[in-house]
């Protein structure tokens, strides 16, 4: 593939991941999702029962290592995988600067060819 492939246009290293993760809308109840790959600069997951659309600010929560992480951030894409199921990638716009570098501690080791994001 040229330079138009998905790695070439990611502009953070990610890491895979399986982890449950709680996401809402700011002042919802959360909801619990399963983590596809996490990066400094966003996260995708997989949610079930719940319609997710583009533009939607979401607060995420999430585990790096031994810490607990909230972030907010932006859907910027939402696939439908079955007729209950969506992957969604968030980009985040606001998460502690302590967290980003939990983040890039963790990415760090397993830079592979797993892609970035």
């Amino acid at each position: 593939m040229g330079e138009a492939s998905g790695a070439e246009r990611r502009k953070f290293h990610r890491i895979a991941t399986d982890q449950v993760i709680s996401f809402s809308e700011i002042d919802r109840p959360d909801q619990l999702a399963v983590s596809k790959n996490l990066s400094t600069g966003g996260i995708s997951f997989e949610a079930v029962g719940i319609e997710i659309n583009l533009g939607d600010v979401l607060r995420v929560t999430f585990n790096v290592g031994d810490e607990t992480v909230v972030a907010k951030g932006t859907v910027m894409w939402a696939t439908d995988t079955d007729q209950i199921t969506q992957e969604v990638g968030i980009e985040f716009h606001e998460i502690d600067p302590e967290a980003v570098r939990l983040l890039e501690d963790a990415i760090e080791p397993s830079l592979t060819p797993v892609g970035i994001y």
